[in-house]
């Protein structure tokens, strides 16, 4: 799990392949899979192939979704905040299982935030996705994940660059996992 963690990045390049059935299949199960507070699984997904409308969802916020419309799969995350209050939870765990999924069956993905964003004056890009998709309104569109064989390579962010300062062990603002009773690691 750790590799699998070093290695993957968020991908916005796709190479013009589509994903296999049985690899959405794949996709589709670990999202359903997906733990959820009380067992509740608020989560809605609406899986994504038809470039026409990955064009339209591309346009969903003014910045930061056009790449979706290169994509060869978006899948849609959504959430009944009537099920769950912890639904926005739910939700991002959902998928950044996908995410994890993905990298594992050597698909690059990136996550395209949604909620609180705008699409214009007029409307939020959550409505905007709604619309598009014939969605109920009481669904919340949590992001958007762009998924496709990578047409990019990024290397791993190094170790050193982890903010290992963010971490205390055992009291707020102590460094070092002795802090906590356990030995320092080399």
């Amino acid at each position: 799990m750790i590799e699998l963690l070093r290695r993957r990045r968020s991908i916005r390049r796709f190479q013009d392949r589509p994903v296999p059935p049985e690899v959405v299949d794949l996709l589709v199960e670990t999202a359903l899979r997906a733990p959820s507070s009380r067992g509740f699984n608020p989560w809605h997904f609406v899986v994504v192939r038809d470039p026409a409308v990955l064009e339209k969802l591309a346009g969903a916020k003014p910045h930061g979704a056009s790449f979706l419309k290169n994509a060869p799969l978006g899948i849609v995350v959504a959430a009944d905040p009537g099920v769950s209050d912890v639904w926005v939870e739910d939700a991002s765990i959902a998928a950044i299982l996908l995410h994890l999924a993905a990298a594992d069956l050597g698909l690059g993905s990136c996550w395209i935030q949604l909620r609180r964003r705008p699409h214009d004056e007029n409307r939020s890009a959550c409505e905007f996705v709604r619309e598009l998709l014939g969605m109920p309104p009481e669904l919340e569109v949590l992001a958007i994940l762009a998924v496709g064989y990578p047409d990019e390579e990024k290397k791993p962010h190094p170790a050193d660059s982890l903010q290992r300062g963010k971490v205390s062990y055992g009291k707020y603002g102590l460094q070092g996992c002795e802090s906590a009773g356990g030995k320092k690691k080399a």
